[in-house]
């Protein structure tokens, strides 16, 4: 299975994954989404997890998934949860909140909430900034990140530029509609989309692993402008 690499030095390092389909998608039209990656990715992600210091999510995947965020499928400690959650809509008995394996942070918009784990962060445009929530949890210690979920708050933290690398697991499925994965800011120009150095990798099961170096970017395709 692949290492898992982070930048060197004493700057925070950010990983984001997203399972999807080969049409990019990352669930049905009624949300289901068990089981499109199969058990190696599964083993990749809890390799991912057991590597940082803290994995991250967004509410919306804590209310439909209502996830553990635990090392299961692999030797390794149980890194730190942090739900992203600006108006206080984290339900009091998620799994992540009640099980004690490893300490569970709220980042929330000023007064939304109060208790222990609560990080207060200013709503920039009426969110939370990526660059916010980085900075945040590497004060605390929490410099190697890992952002699970959802699509909405991986592309977030993509656009924003804080993500070093992007681990894609791509399941050989086609659904034909469904949840959009990965969704950033339009470009018109070819020129200008993102290119990054990619690593690929075929599982025994199928599932391809795209490991995506959003630091380094490739030159153009020949023939292009």
């Amino acid at each position: 299975m692949n290492a898992v690499n982070f930048a060197s030095g004493d700057q925070p390092s950010v990983i984001a994954q997203l399972g999807q389909t080969l049409d990019g998608r990352i669930a049905t039209v009624t949300g289901e989404s068990r089981w499109i990656n199969g058990r190696c990715a599964l083993d990749h992600l809890h390799r991912l997890r057991a590597s940082v210091d803290a994995v991250v999510i967004g509410v919306g995947t804590l209310i439909a998934d209502d996830p553990q965020l635990t090392v299961r499928r692999v030797a390794g400690a149980h890194p730190a949860r942090v739900v992203i959650d600006p108006n206080g809509r984290a339900p009091a008995d998620a799994r992540c909140l009640r099980c004690p394996a490893a300490p569970t942070y709220l980042i929330s918009a000023p007064g939304v909430r109060r208790g222990p784990g609560v990080i207060e962060l200013p709503l920039r445009d009426g969110a939370l900034a990526p660059a916010d929530i980085v900075a945040a949890l590497a004060a605390m210690g929490l410099k190697r990140l890992l952002i699970e979920g959802g699509a909405r708050t991986v592309s977030g933290f993509v656009d924003a530029g804080m993500v070093d690398s992007l681990h894609l697991l791509v399941a050989p499925m086609i659904i034909g509609s469904g949840r959009q994965g990965l969704e950033l800011r339009p470009e018109g120009r070819l020129a200008a989309a993102l290119r990054p150095a990619t690593t690929v990798t075929v599982f025994e099961d199928g599932d391809v692993l795209f490991e995506c170096d959003l630091r380094r970017q490739t030159p153009a395709r020949q023939g292009e402008p």
